[in-house]
């Protein structure tokens, strides 16, 4: 996208890292340049305040949910894994995470024993077994 005015930084590029700056994860120079643009640029600061809707509405709907620590932890892993530039295993968090539950499941049944509950997933959900 771009709005067809000349700007320091380019519209699309703007756009492509509009979630870092909207997260506060960009570092204060290049939210310097975001911050001219935005204010030069209709289009784009209309995209970002849609974008800051969209996201307080989200916290305020779904904030409430406890992510489970092991989850959050390997999510965290992951992110650490794709910053320093590694190669990140194909399986994904969410897959891991079920196929994780499945396995104490079984071995909850082989023992007799009761079935652990399932572990809440995304906005009170729970994941299924496999």
């Amino acid at each position: 996208m771009s709005c067809g005015e000349p700007h320091e930084k380019d519209c699309s590029e703007v756009l492509d890292h509009l979630y870092e700056y909207l997260d506060r994860e960009m570092p204060a120079g290049e939210c310097a340049e975001f911050q001219v643009h935005l204010d030069e640029c209709s289009p784009c600061l209309e995209k970002y305040g849609l974008e800051q809707a969209v996201k307080k509405l989200v916290k305020r709907c779904c904030g409430h949910d406890d992510v489970p620590a092991d989850l959050r932890s390997k999510v965290m892993g992951r992110i650490e894994l794709i910053r320093a530039g590694e190669t990140v295993p194909e399986v994904s968090v969410l897959d891991q995470a079920r196929h994780e539950q499945a396995q104490r499941q079984r071995v909850a049944e082989a023992r007799g024993g009761a079935v652990p509950a399932p572990e809440p997933g995304p906005a009170g959900s729970t994941a299924p077994a496999e």
